[in-house]
């Protein structure tokens, strides 16, 4: 099959859950023998097509950036949208999956499959609905649901990351039966031949170097502010206690003068952005992963902390999918929104007499979330709407 993914933000070039998924699921059909090409902004130097890992990248437009103010910018998600049909157009594809979020892009590929009869699959990682009130206001957020209830009209072949996603979307309206269900995965291969960070190659380790690691783009939603807090109360009866904090974003500066304020800069460690393999390393020399997010489409960080054998603290939020990976008491806890209690559920993993019991129960749980199984149940969709497609035209 010629398949066609859309996204704006492309792995490695910008990283985030949405963009490995495309990645994983791209390079292992393009192993099998599918052409695979990639659309979206270009990142890199040189040519606006270039190969990469086995599939063909599509740089649509120049390099824009993605956030404006700490918000998605919406002229980068139009110029990009707008860009993208005449790339398009070029070439013929047996089905194009495009990634929802930001939109605009979706009716794009309305319009490409209507005009050349080609399949298409949107794929859902998350739906805010009421969500975009918050996000933007009562007017600009009434304009964001309306674009977000239209998209879920326009498209039948319909992709959820998640069983949480897939009933916000009928929520909206969507029929059930318009809709498939593919999590996200882990490359279990690849994370079990990964050292702990401060594991030397000899296998000599110096134990556990971070008790907690939270790793995300630094933006409000994921309540940075919140652990940083929750390390400042642990640090009362764990003076030592040490928070490693992977990922960066527009909130960096604020939060960094925040660890001053509380006085935690000796506990509290930006790292900043990581190469995959620095951030498992740093994953598996942690003693439990804090997600304090209030929105997420799926957590990706959640089972990979799992396959990592580290238990996750995350939060009861109406929009937080992650929760919902989560098995509260059993592989990690699921809390209120509140410093207090981010404190003592890491409290009680660190001090537990059960840590043990705690990790092998990760690691059995994402023991079918290895993206080489979900590869092969996405070609799978991928050829019912074809062939679904091939029907109607017929």
């Amino acid at each position: 099959m010629k398949i066609a993914f859309v996204y704006d933000a492309v792995y490695p070039w910008v990283k985030g859950g949405a963009e490995m998924r495309i990645h994983e699921l791209g390079r292992r059909l393009s192993s099998q023998g599918h052409d695979v090409h990639l659309f979206g902004i270009k990142w890199w130097e040189g040519g606006d097509v270039i190969q990469y890992e086995g599939m063909t990248l599509h740089g649509v437009c120049k390099t824009r950036s993605l956030y404006v103010n700490g918000r998605r910018s919406i002229s980068e998600a139009l110029v990009f949208a707008v860009k993208l049909f005449p790339a398009l157009l070029k070439e013929k594809f047996d089905l194009i999956d495009v990634s929802v979020f930001p939109y605009f892009s979706c009716f794009t590929i309305k319009a490409i499959s209507i005009f050349k009869r080609t399949p298409a699959v949107f794929t859902w990682h998350e739906v805010w609905g009421d969500y975009w009130y918050e996000y933007l206001g009562k007017k600009q957020g009434f304009f964001g649901l309306a674009i977000e209830k239209t998209v879920a009209k326009i498209s039948k072949n319909n992709i959820a990351v998640s069983d949480w996603t897939k009933d916000r979307l009928e929520a909206l309206g969507m029929p059930a039966s318009e809709i498939a269900v593919l999590p996200n995965g882990v490359d279990l291969k690849l994370i079990s031949e990964i050292k702990p960070a401060g594991q030397s190659l000899s296998g000599s380790s110096v134990g556990k170097i971070y008790d907690i690691i939270f790793a995300g783009r630094l933006i409000k939603e994921k309540n940075v502010d919140v652990l940083i807090k929750a390390v400042f109360l642990l640090k009362k009866d764990i003076p030592e206690i040490c928070c490693c904090v992977v990922g960066d974003g527009p909130e960096r500066k604020s939060l960094e003068k925040l660890v001053h304020e509380f006085d935690v800069q000796k506990n509290v460690k930006f790292e900043g952005f990581q190469e995959y393999r620095a951030l498992i390393g740093k994953i598996k020399a942690s003693r439990v992963l804090v997600l304090p997010s209030s929105r997420e489409g799926f957590g990706m960080v959640v089972i990979e902390a799992f396959a990592c054998g580290v238990p996750v603290v995350t939060v009861r939020e109406k929009y937080n999918a992650a929760q919902g990976l989560v098995e509260d008491g059993v592989d990690g806890f699921v809390v209120e929104l509140e410093e207090r209690e981010i404190a003592e559920s890491v409290n009680k993993i660190l001090r537990t007499d059960n840590y043990t019991e705690m990790t092998n129960y990760t690691t059995k749980k994402v023991r079918d979330s290895d993206w080489d199984t979900l590869s092969t149940e996405l070609l799978s969709i991928y050829r019912k709407t074809v062939m679904k497609n091939s029907y109607f035209h017929n």
